[in-house]
């Protein structure tokens, strides 16, 4: 979808130029007058800078930060109007497409919800059990967990589902993982059920001779 929406633009924009270099203007004041008028979209800088996307607002360059909202821009009146001028897509199909995008976002993030819930109930919080330690924050993860997820099924508007399956990923799995990686620095290793960093890091170094990792990632541990 990305590269059918930087095309449709793309190709309005030659349309554009065509028009005006068939109407008599020469290719030079047609170039002018567009570097003149977009000239705030021109960097070159750092383009991952941490401070360049505040940069490009203070020069009036529009801001999404949210991919929900930016499917949401596709049914707006100018985008409908981009697309249908360019024989690419009506309303209809637009909007079909955005609700498309609103369902896959949410179940690609119930998908990790429900994941990140198994790893707690089948390995995390039995690692810890097992290491005689405290497991009500843990239980307290997995149910905020599930709880936010019947928060998203419970809505019935695709963009509001979707805007709460997106701060169920970028902000409640965040902060509970922060609970979760305290379990992880309590936990002696060896009870541990995934890989740690010093694993992955000294992978090398802890293979047998037929180049085996026993231990790692749970494939070869034994009790």
């Amino acid at each position: 979808m990305v590269n059918t929406v930087l095309n449709t633009m793309t190709a309005e924009a030659m349309a554009e130029y065509s028009d005006k270099l068939e109407a008599g203007k020469s290719p030079r004041d047609i170039t002018t007058e567009l570097l003149k008028t977009h000239w705030k979209a021109v960097f070159n800088g750092n383009g991952y800078a941490e401070d360049w996307p505040d940069k490009a607002v203070e020069r009036g360059i529009w801001r999404i930060d949210s991919g929900v909202d930016a499917y949401k821009e596709m049914v707006s009146p100018k985008n409908v109007a981009l697309f249908e001028k360019m024989k690419v897509m009506n309303k209809e199909e637009l909007e079909a497409r955005t609700s498309v995008n609103y369902a896959q976002y949410v179940g690609q993030v119930e998908m990790e919800a429900l994941c990140m819930v198994d790893m707690l109930n089948q390995q995390v919080i039995p690692a810890v059990k097992s290491a005689n330690q405290d497991t009500g924050a843990l239980n307290g993860v997995v149910s905020a967990l599930k709880d936010a997820l019947k928060g998203v099924h419970a809505e019935a508007d695709p963009y509001a589902q979707a805007s709460l399956a997106r701060k169920l990923r970028l902000e409640t799995m965040v902060q509970q993982r922060e609970i979760v990686d305290g379990a992880e620095a309590l936990c002696p290793s060896h009870l541990w059920p995934m890989a740690t960093y010093k694993d992955l890091l000294f992978l090398d170094s802890q293979q047998d001779g037929h180049g085996q990792t026993p231990g790692l990632l749970g494939v070869l541990k034994k009790d």
